[in-house]
């Protein structure tokens, strides 16, 4: 078991593994378990049932993973939820928000101050600026791009492959530029950028580029202001 400061408080039945570094006023609950490598910041607060630093594990279908990740970051101030799983390989930033049940793969980067709602998915090799917010149910696929300041809403979809496994392609997911705001339930397709502070309403489906400054609604998505 790693060496525990004296002013962090455990749950019960919480599993630490070797190698854990955890800071100063740390508050973890019951059942929570802390996997190899992983390293807690100052005041952070972990729910119970949670686990972290999970390390990915594939089948024959799955893209391969070039390397083991070590080591899973959270800096200090940042808040878990109750029976939330977040992998080795990714940085959650100072002061974030990981609601209920929500999932964070391997190689994310979180921005300071972000907001990752209730049972929100965030996939592998996405990157989430500053002070951004997904709501709850919100499923960010891997390979994405979130600049700061970007708001994601409730049950939005977003996908990385074109040709669902039919053939190879490069995945990418959605690049999301700073200010921009995605309504309920818009679905965005592969490899669309979004722009700076455009807003696309509930409902819509980006199948192409958004420009920057506009409002695109509709399905497919069009501009109807700017």
């Amino acid at each position: 078991m790693s060496n525990i400061p004296n002013s962090v408080q455990l749950g019960n039945n919480v599993v630490i593994e070797k190698d854990v570094i955890i800071g100063e006023h740390v508050v973890i609950g019951h059942n929570t378990i802390l996997l190899k490598g992983t390293r807690i910041g100052d005041h952070v607060t972990i729910g119970s049932n949670c686990v972290l630093g999970i390390q990915p594990s594939i089948n024959q279908r799955m893209r391969k993973i070039a390397k083991m990740y070590t080591q899973l970051i959270i800096e200090s101030g940042t808040r878990i939820g109750h029976v939330a799983s977040i992998y080795s390989g990714t940085q959650v930033g100072k002061n974030v928000f990981i609601g209920d049940h929500a999932s964070i793969r391997e190689n994310v980067s979180v921005g300071e101050g972000s907001v990752v709602g209730r049972a929100a998915i965030v996939e592998l090799n996405t990157t989430i600026g500053k002070s951004c917010t997904i709501q709850t149910l919100a499923y960010v696929t891997g390979d994405t791009m979130l600049e700061d300041d970007v708001f994601i809403g409730p049950c939005v979809s977003m996908s990385n492959d074109k040709y669902m496994g039919a053939q190879d392609y490069s995945l990418k997911g959605p690049h999301i530029k700073k200010g921009a705001k995605i309504g309920n339930n818009a679905s965005l397709l592969p490899g669309v950028t979004v722009g700076r502070n455009t807003i696309i309403g509930a409902g819509a489906v980006v199948t192409k580029d958004a420009e920057d400054n506009t409002v695109a609604a509709g399905v497919p998505a069009k501009k109807i202001k700017s």
